[in-house]
């Protein structure tokens, strides 16, 4: 129970009731619930300039959890350019955590297949193709294995454009790694 159990409170009624009387810290606010960076209402987003000055304010929405926006994200991406490819540990399947279910079957083969499991691999022919002009949109199943393809991550994709003389760039690369719960 700890200090919560001697007010008779919930842990949840307790930490509520703490997040509105405790000041925010540097200006981050203690819960995404009374965060001012996101809009939370509908009439919010269809009020906010930023997104009526690009046209998208009164576009349909629905709702729907990270990994269905980042499959969603996806599929936008791949449906608006044909030189999307999405590749990487076991994605042609629908990836360990089946983000990217349903690709393989909508794009093909030739651009949504699976890697060896080798992280450096995977980074390199990501900056390899990003730097020839495709969209390379790679998974390394698990965040805590990005390590090894790290040095290719900071020291080649990251330098590509300043080492080249402004001639290449690995701009297309996008290196999906899935972390935390």
């Amino acid at each position: 129970f700890g200090a919560f159990g001697a007010f008779g409170a919930s842990k949840h009624q307790a930490y509520s009731s703490l997040a509105h009387n405790v000041e925010p810290v540097r200006g981050l606010e203690l819960g995404v619930a009374h965060s001012k960076l996101l809009l939370q209402t509908v009439s919010a987003v269809r009020g906010n300039a930023e997104l009526q000055k690009l046209g998208v304010a009164n576009s349909d929405t629905r709702k729907m959890n990270m990994c269905q926006a980042i499959n969603d994200a996806m599929r936008i991406a791949m449906a608006s350019d044909n030189t999307a490819v999405v590749f990487g540990e076991d994605v042609a399947f629908g990836g360990v955590f089946r983000c990217s279910v349903g690709l393989v079957d909508d794009y093909g083969r030739e651009r949504v297949f699976n890697t060896p499991l080798t992280e450096q691999g995977i980074a390199g022919f990501a900056i390899g193709m990003a730097s020839m002009g495709h969209t390379a949109i790679a998974e390394v199943q698990f965040a805590d294995y990005i390590l090894p393809a790290f040095d290719q991550i900071a020291n080649e994709a990251a330098k590509f454009r300043y080492r080249s003389g402004n001639e290449f760039n690995a701009g297309g690369l996008t290196i999906r790694a899935p972390s935390a719960a």
